[in-house]
């Protein structure tokens, strides 16, 4: 393993994975974007920018970009994970036999998987044949815009092999991009899959025209729902009031640009989930998948969600959030942190 990365491939031309390869770029890395589409690829490599997923963005020369996985894997040193938590396991399948041996595998990927209830970075360990502990995850508050545009931002890298860790954030550290490290997979994990599901719920709550306080208190027993998960997979409970915890918490149920809050939102204000991914460009936020799936490992460990569990309901069930609302208004009066 080197501990001065200089070539990365980013696996993934989404809005997410284009903003962090300009994080790399600017941080003087040599990047390489792998696009499912020659034309996004052609755009990225001849004009340097993605107008499909992250327009008025110009993207730094070191940027370059191709629609040939084997083209893009070629000598590199990190290999950025940057396709959606659901997808995962078939596209890294493909792309297995073409990873270099030595490279640091990055996760860009939120959620948990639907049927295994795996966390990515075991389902990157599991196909790629190495220690789940070995494999860097990036999370925190990451609006992909914001961070585009250059705005101040700070995010985690969460690995058990703390030097690898180290190699990744000294590699995407940049005027704009702080990033910390963090040895607690776990619950950095956990915190960035569960707040896709709490921002659905904020969402819905926006779309029925309720306001702060309710903003509020989603939030903060979103952030307890999260805190017993991890409790009982042996997080740190420090984690969840750091930038992996509160921090994305914060900003994917409060931000307009918020796929998962603006998804929520048409939920509230009547669409159905058909209209809600129509209007989205026919993508689904992650949130409407991994609220199955954080649901079903809570329900495996005895873990009381009832937000995440009113979320599956109105997704998957047709329940209507005015119904889910009350009743999670109306169940049994506790203690707080009970």
């Amino acid at each position: 393993m080197r501990a001065d990365v200089q070539r990365v491939t980013v696996l993934g031309a989404g809005s997410w994975g284009t903003a962090f390869a300009k994080v790399l770029g600017d941080a003087g890395r040599d990047v390489t974007v792998w696009a499912r589409r020659e034309q996004v690829a052609e755009d990225i490599r001849e004009r340097h920018t993605n107008s499909a997923y992250l327009p008025g963005v110009t993207l730094p020369g070191n940027i370059t970009a191709t629609s040939d996985p084997a083209k893009a894997l070629e000598n590199a040193e990190a290999v950025v994970l940057a396709v959606p938590s659901q997808s995962l396991r078939a596209n890294l399948t493909a792309w297995r036999e073409l990873l270099p041996e030595d490279a640091i595998l990055v996760s860009l990927a939120k959620g948990v998987e639907l049927g295994t209830l795996k966390r990515m970075s075991e389902v990157i360990g599991e196909i790629v044949g190495i220690d789940a502990g070995d494999v860097v995850v990036v999370t925190g508050p990451n609006l992909a815009k914001e961070i585009a545009a250059g705005q101040p931002s700070a995010s985690v890298l969460a690995c058990a092999d703390h030097e690898r860790a180290v190699a990744i954030q000294r590699a995407c550290a940049n005027s704009y991009f702080r990033p910390y490290t963090n040895t607690d997979v776990v619950g950095c994990e956990l915190g960035g899959a569960c707040k896709n599901v709490i921002a659905l719920s904020t969402g819905m709550a926006a779309g029925l025209g309720l306001g702060t306080n309710t903003m509020a208190t989603l939030i903060t027993r979103g952030l307890a729902e999260m805190a017993r998960l991890g409790a009982k997979l042996g997080a740190d409970p420090l984690t969840f009031a750091g930038l992996a915890g509160v921090g994305d918490l914060v900003a994917t149920c409060s931000s307009p640009l918020s796929r998962n809050r603006t998804f929520g939102e048409r939920l509230g204000r009547g669409e159905t989930l058909e209209q809600a991914q129509a209007a989205a460009g026919g993508q689904v936020a992650e949130g409407v998948m991994s609220c199955s799936s954080i649901r079903a490992l809570a329900q495996s460990l005895g873990v009381d969600m009832p937000i995440t569990d009113a979320m599956h309901r109105v997704c998957h069930e047709g329940v209507d959030p005015r119904q889910a609302g009350a009743e999670l208004l109306g169940r049994s009066q506790k203690h707080e942190w009970s």
